[in-house]
């Protein structure tokens, strides 16, 4: 089985983050395929940014996605998830919906923790769309940019074990999801000071693209998710073009 693992941030250390964890938990016989957008911001922050990246991560896909048997979103803001699932004829797993459906089997009231302030409104509008704000216990936000760079991770550590902790005392979450690409990994150095599971993202969406996989369910051949009919395009590139033109992977 090959999964796609599609980092549309133009990060690479993003990128070779969420690979390490992702072959961490993938099934032996899974291979991790890595990709990187090839255009927009470093790493998505604004509204504007997840724009831009919805369209890189279009692009990425269609360059990406052939011989692969699905897709992991490595974006947190699940950009162009369901674009994605149009696009294309294999399953295809966003981040955060994976880690909301894996919380949502492990507890009742789900707590959230995110990195800026400025992406509060951002994560909360994808728990909307998602249709999970009945099953989340509260929200922290946590203002450090330590998690995006390369480094000590000491006071990010720190200031997440007390974000999750807070929302396990003060509003009963029973499971806490770590918002965020480059929280990959992280909940297994953290797990011992927190009293309920920790999640992240990439750790969750492996193994249900897995899961998907082995199901062997079709595309659907009606509504809103079936193949792309063809259209004229003009100014994307040839990878993305193809996909207006009948092509699917």
């Amino acid at each position: 089985m090959r999964l796609l693992l599609l980092n549309s941030n133009t990060s690479q250390f993003v990128t070779d983050k969420v690979t390490a964890e992702a072959r961490r938990v993938a099934l032996p016989d899974t291979e991790i395929v890595p990709a990187t957008g090839s255009f927009g911001a470093r790493v998505m922050t604004t509204r504007s940014e997840v724009a831009i990246g919805e369209h890189a991560t279009l692009d990425a896909l269609a360059q990406h996605a052939a011989g692969c048997d699905a897709v992991v979103i490595a974006v947190s803001y699940d950009s162009a998830l369901s674009a994605a699932r149009e696009m294309v004829g294999i399953p295809v797993v966003g981040i955060t919906e994976a880690a909301l459906l894996t919380a949502c089997m492990l507890g009742s009231k789900v707590g959230i923790v995110v990195f800026g302030r400025r992406v509060l409104p951002l994560y909360q509008e994808v728990v909307s769309l998602h249709g999970m704000d009945a099953r989340v216990a509260g929200w922290r936000v946590v203002d450090s940019n330590s998690p995006y760079g390369q480094g000590d991770q000491a006071d990010a550590d720190r200031l997440t074990i007390a974000a999750a902790n807070d929302l396990v005392e003060r509003d009963y979450a029973e499971v806490v999801i770590l918002a965020g690409a480059v929280m990959a990994g992280v909940p297994l150095r953290l797990q011992d000071q927190v009293a309920v599971p920790l999640l992240d993202g990439v750790s969750c969406a492996v193994p249900q693209a897995e899961t998907l996989v082995r199901l062997a369910r079709p595309k659907a051949r009606t509504g809103s998710l079936s193949a792309l009919p063809k259209r004229e395009v003009v100014g994307l590139s040839p990878a993305l073009s193809r996909y207006f033109n009948g092509d699917q992977a």
